[in-house]
């Protein structure tokens, strides 16, 4: 089948929406938003507006639209912050911890990662080598044109060893980048000295840290968050958590609101005065006709959303 939709002009967009029953009262305000967020953007919260394809539920306005878009980008302002702090403070349980059992130049023994093959859908054999990536990724950066002020002044005082010491280089690690370091730990007992500190265990921490790294490239990219359907899905655990999780059996742990719940189970570690929980009510606050149950918030039996707030993880 061909792709053979011509493209509209703004005023033909909003055209088109009020044809499928969107009412909007100010058109010089809907082509304004479109001129500055894009009607394709907007088009994927028009959907929660519509019971029936490209057919809008009786006296939806753009306003409604509108509204949901600010409410999810309100919201991913919010995550991105908390993923922040926790991000830092997994680096800094890393580099504290390997450095302290292993010497300040930890990173250039590959003694420490494993070294692993797996088959690719396509058949190829792999080699997933985390010590080789990690040493190129410091190459890259101590040969750069214009490294880092920290990585300048030690290049140019030492001379050996040749790569600066962790606590610099991993610095220099994306998100990403830590989680597979992480992952590529051969030591399980160099794993759990980390996820210790967060009150899981390691396999758990690993999943979730996965799953930081997966959520944080969304808000980065302005993705839509509030309904998203995670591609990397954190573990549920099996075992009683150390610290205030959720007593609800019915955890959709694919959708947004999970996320939202292991945010707030690290922040009890590495922020416990933390304002997430209150911008996060706040911002719903805001935008009350937010339809939250596509968030992944458990129902009881009857369909009805749980007093979610009421949990032990968002109590305190």
């Amino acid at each position: 089948m061909n792709y053979n939709k011509k493209p509209l002009t703004h005023s033909q967009q909003i055209d088109l929406w009020e044809k499928r029953g969107l009412i909007i009262p100010d058109r010089n305000k809907a082509e304004f938003y479109f001129r500055n967020i894009s009607y394709y953007r907007l088009s994927a919260y028009a959907l929660a507006f519509q019971k029936s394809k490209d057919r809008f539920n009786r006296g939806t306005t753009f306003d409604d639209v509108l509204h949901l878009y600010i409410f999810d980008r309100e919201l991913r302002l919010v995550v991105m912050d908390a993923i922040e702090r926790i991000e830092i403070a997994i680096r800094t349980q890393i580099i504290y911890n390997l450095a302290h059992k292993y010497g300040s130049h930890w990173q250039d023994n590959p003694s420490l990662f494993k070294v692993s093959r797996y088959r690719e859908k396509s058949g190829a054999m792999v080699t997933k080598d985390v010590y080789t990536d990690f040493q190129n990724i410091i190459s890259k950066h101590c040969r750069s044109k214009y490294p880092e002020i920290f990585i300048q002044h030690y290049l140019k005082k030492y001379n050996s060893p040749s790569n600066p010491p962790s606590w610099m280089v991993v610095e220099l690690l994306t998100i990403g980048e830590l989680s597979r370091l992480y992952s590529g730990l051969k030591n399980n007992d160099d794993k759990r000295k980390v996820a210790d500190y967060f009150s899981l265990h390691h396999t758990i921490f690993e999943s979730w840290l996965h799953t930081l790294t997966y959520a944080r490239n969304l808000c980065a990219h302005h993705c839509r968050f509030w309904n998203r359907d995670f591609v990397i899905q954190p573990e549920i655990p099996k075992k009683s958590l150390k610290l205030a999780w959720l007593s609800h059996p019915n955890i959709i742990n694919r959708r947004s609101f999970y996320f939202l719940c292991l945010i707030k189970y690290f922040l009890q570690t590495v922020n416990p005065g933390s304002h997430f929980k209150q911008r996060l009510f706040g911002v719903m606050d805001k935008y009350p006709n937010t339809p939250i149950q596509f968030m992944g918030i458990p129902t009881d039996n009857y369909g009805k959303l749980i007093d979610w707030q009421q949990e032990p993880l968002w109590v305190q």
